[in-house]
Parts: C-alpha cells; sequence; structure tokens
C-alpha cells in the first residue's frame, strides 16, 4: 500500500512499516487469546490518545470475549519533558472491577513510571488481575524498573511518532512508526 502524508517530510526515517505492525498486533493478539482463554471479563484498558490506534488493531485480532475501556493520564508538561508526576485527568469507573482481567494498552513505554504506578493503582482498586501491553519499548530510558507483560518491538532512544504517537499533537494518523527529525521538536 502506498501511502503519502504532508508530514512525510518532517520523518527522518521510517522505524516501523505498516506491514511490521501488522505482524507486532497478529503475535500479540495470538499470545493474548492463548494467555486469557477461558477469563470471564477481560477488560482491554486503553491508555489515551497515543494507544487507540494500537489498541483498535489489537482488540480486532483477539479472538476471545473482551470488553474496552479507557483511561487518560499525563506526565508529560510540554510534550517532551516528563515532569516525573503522573495525572490521572480520566480515570476508570467500574463496579465490577473486582472481576475483571485487566491488560493496560499503551503505545510506548520511557521512563516506566506511568505504566508503574498505573498498574498498582488498579490492583490497589480491587482488579481481578493486572497486566501491561506496549507497542514500543524504550528500556535504555527506566528510570523505574519495570518490565511490560507484552511488548511489541524494543526502539532505541529516539524521538518517534506515527501509529497514534505524537508530537505537538500532530503525526498521529501516520501508519507507520517514524522518528522526528529533530529540527522539528527543537524549534
Amino acid at each position: 500500500m502506498t501511502y503519502s502524508s504532508s508530514l512525510d517530510k518532517d520523518i527522518a526515517k521510517v522505524l516501523v512499516s505498516q506491514e511490521q505492525i501488522d505482524e507486532i498486533t497478529t503475535r500479540i493478539a495470538a499470545q493474548i487469546d492463548k494467555d486469557y482463554e477461558g477469563a470471564k471479563r477481560l477488560v482491554l484498558l486503553c491508555i489515551l490518545k497515543g494507544s487507540v490506534v494500537f489498541m483498535g488493531d489489537l482488540m480486532k485480532k483477539v479472538s476471545i470475549p473482551v470488553e474496552i475501556d479507557f483511561m487518560k493520564v499525563s506526565s508529560y508538561h510540554d510534550g517532551t519533558k516528563s515532569t516525573g508526576r503522573i495525572n490521572i485527568i480520566l480515570d476508570l469507573h467500574r463496579k465490577d472491577l473486582s472481576e475483571c482481567d485487566i491488560l493496560v494498552i499503551e503505545d510506548i513505554i520511557d521512563s516506566g513510571r506511568t505504566l508503574s504506578y498505573l498498574t498498582e493503582y488498579l490492583r490497589l482498586g480491587g482488579a481481578k488481575s493486572v497486566k501491561t501491553c506496549t507497542l514500543l519499548d524504550k528500556p535504555s530510558r527506566r528510570e523505574v524498573e519495570f518490565t511490560p507483560d507484552y511488548r511489541g518491538l524494543e526502539v532505541p532512544d529516539e524521538f518517534v511518532v506515527g501509529y497514534g504517537l505524537d508530537y505537538a499533537e500532530q503525526y498521529r494518523a501516520l501508519p507507520y512508526i517514524g522518528i522526528l527529525k529533530p529540527e522539528v521538536y527543537n524549534k
């Protein structure tokens, strides 16, 4: 499939192609099907906004029954620098949380702070179980010890955009993941 966008000029290099993303989501979905076979209430919990594209593709490939829900959290104050603080902007409110196996869906893990905090928050909130799934993982940026249960691809310490990942709310619609040219975000 040929794709062209006016934003392509800002991409230094395509890091993960559409085909690779398709392979990753297929692989992860198959593992989720296997691991959660027989689960009564599997909830895919999308962390907005960046994870929505990944979760949409992933849930279409999972063959077991799933529910979806959303949370919005923030740990960034200017789009590039983490504050180290986790702010819950949209919380999960479910009366049936103790009956739910929660699979937190994230687009990328950098420091690990957000998912580390969220998994503990959901466990303390009474979830039956909590696991994590990320499309991209940057272990070189870890500030806390955290390993996702499902991981699509380890990526280098580059500023990546596309497939839900943004810079200043742009580039999310790119169907691939690319490395953003430094001159774009160092203006």
